[in-house]
């Protein structure tokens, strides 16, 4: 039997076919019509599993069969034979999806269930937070941070989860206001790369370019703070570009610590 790349074995296993079918197929394809018997000493399928494979063949329209004693198998074109499965998968499953759809969207409409959303508003700085603390901690390649003026009272916070994610692996940058206190900034640089921009008018955590929270805070604090958390990987792809045009913009800083 001629043997075939892995990545084809594998394509025609997600398609369904199993192994011996695929033994069984293939062998026909290289030598030609053989008789079952034929076919199993030289595929090395089981001469027990050999009627059955080639049943399923048959079946999935890969292989015909004659009406000669012993009855021979022929190959059809991988062509003819992937278009007739294409037609019975899309059959079977628009009559699945018409059974599923009348039996169970009633019972969902009923239910007053309503989908996941992919944006939250968070209110508050406590809850704000600690969803910042709970996808800070979820990263595991990268974490970008916006941090604005009025952010920066909690960035002490922020230091030892950020030295546990180094530790990790996880990259860390940083874009921190202008006006930030020069002990903060210390801080900062010991444990991520960080860069000052001015005129910064709202602050952001992106963590693997999976989630995002974006901060829609007053001047002052005191004023009940909101942000946006969003599990959206295109929304959270938009935030990372805009955070690279921002960070080229802005101004490098000697490392220190």
């Amino acid at each position: 039997m001629v043997m075939i790349s892995e990545k084809t074995r594998k394509a025609m296993e997600a398609i369904g076919l199993t192994s011996y079918e695929t033994k069984a197929y293939i062998t026909l394809l290289t030598e030609g019509p053989l008789t079952a018997q034929e076919l199993s000493s030289r595929s090395g399928v089981p001469y027990s599993k050999i009627y059955e494979v080639l049943g399923k063949l048959e079946e999935k329209g890969w292989i015909d069969t004659d009406d000669s004693r012993p009855s021979r198998f022929y190959p059809k074109s991988p062509v003819t034979a992937l278009e007739s499965m294409r037609m019975r998968i899309e059959s079977e499953m628009k009559e699945a999806e018409g059974v599923i759809m009348n039996e169970l969207m009633p019972l969902y409409n009923r239910s007053g269930i309503k989908e996941r959303p992919e944006i939250w508003v968070l209110r508050g700085l406590y809850n704000i937070v600690a969803k910042v603390k709970e996808v800070m901690l979820a990263s595991e390649r990268e974490l970008l941070i916006a941090l604005p003026s009025i952010a920066t009272s909690i960035s002490k916070q922020m230091q030892p989860m950020l030295r546990e994610l180094r530790n990790k692996g996880v990259r860390v940058t940083i874009i921190a206001a202008e006006n930030t206190d020069e002990e903060i900034l210390k801080g900062l640089r010991r444990v991520a790369e960080v860069r000052l921009k001015d005129s910064m008018f709202g602050g952001g955590v992106i963590s693997d370019s999976r989630q995002v929270i974006l901060l829609l805070a007053s001047e002052r604090l005191s004023n009940e703070p909101l942000a946006l958390l969003a599990e959206h990987t295109g929304l959270a792809g938009f935030a990372r570009e805009y955070f690279n045009y921002l960070w080229q913009e802005a101004k490098s800083i000697k490392h220190q610590g």
